[in-house]
């Protein structure tokens, strides 16, 4: 009632419905003009790219399981008569998901772009943004992801391939009967045929509960001014938020019937890991049981399944154990976990907390930013002093694979990261401190031969490299120290190796060195006469 009486209150809420009836129309004509661009960039280029070297990554994938060595051929065969209908469900999933990432990024990026404008504390810019954003913003975004799209199959995939062909556990010889290779392709079959249609039926049929649960959720904050509607300057987006909801739900009814075809194939993986037809046959009914108590769990339902949920495991841990372990080893617990138990890919109905608090728990990624920041610092001191030259910088831009160039596309990443590891314990941190100082918990680090870890794992094993570079090392006599520090540098190049594999890591670390040559000829060209100063450009690398 005191709404009624106070002339201030009254504009706020005239503002506010003026302001989202704007968003509204302003989103929705740019995403319809802005949409087709961006939509028909991401198709033909996700699909170029996935076409194009589709013939590229069956040779790659036919090669590396010839040269494993930990499979025996019965096995090998069993995988390489399946990989015709593993490469066709690659092709279909692969190109009906950049469908709809085209479609649905070239629509509603511009719409939410616009909604956000709104959050300026400039008004005159306010209005230019509402108006800008969301366009030429999101037909870059296009290209960028077409760009890191490309970089996964092409970078990412090999190095996981050599990887495996590499990887110390060959020695872990894997066999299989020609027997079992038909019980793996039955319950493959059948778990396609059950788990498909019965994921996508629970989730149907939980989908009203969880359109209406949801909107309850969102009015009830409206009126009372919690969570998205704390801060006046997000309700324009919150209020989105309720319109666009039953497409959320619509997405997680699709996105259940996706995961439910993986879930499905792991049914052939059960009966060859438990060497028993009837076991992957129990793993089938299972799951339905375990995906049914899954969404029950985040729809707040009653507990449990009225599905059976039979033992597909030889070896089960007590719940006690479990308890136990999930305290002690929780983000272990949580990949094993995954990697087996469905998942309805469906937002949180728990109680919604203000923009601020998320924000704030979302800090974590400044960790991305502050690894590429740091990595250009230190390329800078190391180019000052001589240790990398512009040769390296070059012979990165233009290598074709990841066994080129390591010293820049490993070893920096590396020195960057001892560094950071070397700043925590100067600063007597119990965990990793960043460049603004945001700290992550991390494995405490000896003191001791610093100088020579800094060359294993800039240079690895380039031994006229780290002769070369006088930094005051001492080799360790021990030949224990020695194999502690060697095996310290090959964790933390198993750790770059594995970061350089995510999507936009290699479009983002080539901007670094392409930033460290241009330092480099800045600072050339400035200790030469003016006559002299080379005019060199390495955009084109």
């Amino acid at each position: 009632m005191d709404l009624l009486h106070n002339p201030g209150d009254w504009f706020k809420l005239s503002y506010l419905i003026f302001a989202f009836c704007s968003a509204l129309f302003l989103g929705a004509l740019k995403g319809l003009l802005v949409g087709p661009i961006v939509g028909l960039i991401l198709i033909a280029g996700n699909v170029g790219v996935i076409l194009g070297l589709l013939p590229a990554h069956v040779v790659w994938t036919v090669y590396t399981l010839v040269k494993i060595n930990r499979l025996d051929t019965p096995l090998k065969v069993a995988i390489l008569l399946g990989l015709p209908a593993l490469f066709g469900l690659w092709l279909g999933l692969s190109i009906g998901g950049s469908v709809l990432v085209g479609l649905g990024y070239g629509f509603f990026t511009p719409w939410v772009s616009t909604f956000e404008a709104f959050r300026h504390e400039n008004e005159t810019k306010k209005y230019v943004h509402i108006v800008v954003d969301g366009t030429w913003e999101t037909i870059k975004g296009s290209c960028t992801v077409v760009r890191d799209f490309a970089d996964l199959c092409y970078h990412s995939y090999p190095i996981c391939l050599k990887e495996l062909r590499e990887s110390p556990d060959s020695n872990e010889f894997q066999t299989l009967r020609f027997i079992h290779v038909p019980a793996c392709i039955v319950a493959g079959l059948m778990g396609l045929m059950v788990e498909v249609p019965l994921y996508t039926a629970i989730a149907v049929v939980k989908s009203p509960y969880m359109l209406f649960k949801g909107w309850f959720r969102l009015i009830h904050d409206l009126i009372s001014r919690e969570g998205p509607f704390l801060e006046t300057a997000c309700i324009p987006i919150a209020g989105l938020t309720i319109l666009v909801w039953p497409i959320v739900v619509v997405g997680s009814v699709i996105l259940a019937a996706f995961s439910s075809i993986f879930v499905g194939l792991h049914a052939s993986v059960i009966v060859y890991q438990e060497r028993s037809f009837r076991r992957g046959v129990a793993y089938v009914i299972a799951m339905v049981a375990e995906f049914d108590e899954y969404t029950n769990d985040w729809l707040y339902l009653r507990e449990g399944s009225i599905f059976p949920k039979p033992q597909y495991r030889k070896k089960s841990v007590s719940r006690t154990q479990s308890s136990v372990g999930a305290n002690q080893v929780a983000g272990v617990i949580s990949s094993s976990v995954s990697s087996e138990a469905p998942a309805m890919l469906v937002p949180s109905l728990a109680h919604s907390r203000s923009v601020r608090e998320t924000i704030q728990e979302v800090k974590v990624v400044q960790i991305w930013g502050n690894m590429m920041k740091s990595c250009e610092i230190r390329g800078k001191e190391l180019l000052d002093a001589n240790v990398i030259t512009p040769a390296d910088l070059y012979e990165w831009l233009k290598a074709k694979n990841s066994n080129e160039a390591v010293i820049i596309d490993v070893g920096l990443p590396c020195y960057s990261l001892l560094q950071f590891l070397l700043h925590s314990i100067e600063l007597n941190s119990s965990g990793l401190v960043l460049l603004d100082n945001f700290e992550i918990k991390a494995i405490a680090l000896e003191e001791g031969e610093v100088r020579f870890l800094e060359k294993v794992v800039l240079f690895g094993s380039n031994t006229q490299r780290m002769e070369a570079w006088e930094n005051g090392s001492l080799t360790p006599k021990d030949a224990l120290r020695a194999a502690q520090i060697q095996g310290l540098s090959r964790r933390m190049t198993g750790m770059v190796r594995s970061v350089s594999k995510f999507p936009t890591h290699r479009r983002r670390f080539r901007q670094v060195v392409k930033d460290l040559m241009a330092y480099y000829l800045e600072k050339e060209n400035s200790n030469r006469p003016f006559s002299m100063r080379s005019t060199a450009s390495i955009e084109n690398v």
